[in-house]
């Protein structure tokens, strides 16, 4: 797994591409999160277009990642399932805990329609 972070706005993106797999790629993630929530992120977006593949292990990171973002006071979100992960999360009915979003610059003002809300 590969993944790097960039700023949009007031919006962390964390893209990530390869497999989110038991071992190194949950724990390169785990710690990418826990590196923002340190430097005081609130709003991660997770950009998953390049994910090939992504095991249970990966699923329970993207729920712990979800938990301490949220328990931190900030939100995190998915965007560009690819189908394996869309249908993943629709099985798990993950799909109903995680805000997904297809298009990059929508998922960023989502965040502020948030906060202003």
């Amino acid at each position: 797994m590969k993944a790097t972070t960039r700023q949009v706005d007031s919006v962390t993106v964390i893209d990530v591409s390869g497999r989110i797999t038991l071992g190194e790629g949950c724990v390169q993630l785990r710690q990418m999160i826990r590196d923002e929530l340190g430097r005081g992120t609130k709003n991660i977006l997770v950009n998953l277009a390049d994910v090939t593949y992504i095991d249970s292990s990966g699923i329970g990171e993207l729920v712990s990642a979800f938990t301490a973002v949220s328990n931190q006071g900030g939100q995190l979100k998915l965007l560009n399932l690819t189908k394996k992960v869309h249908d993943l999360l629709q099985i798990t009915k993950l799909y109903t805990v995680f805000d997904v979003h297809d298009d990059e610059a929508k998922a960023i003002a989502s965040y502020t329609k948030a906060a202003g809300a």
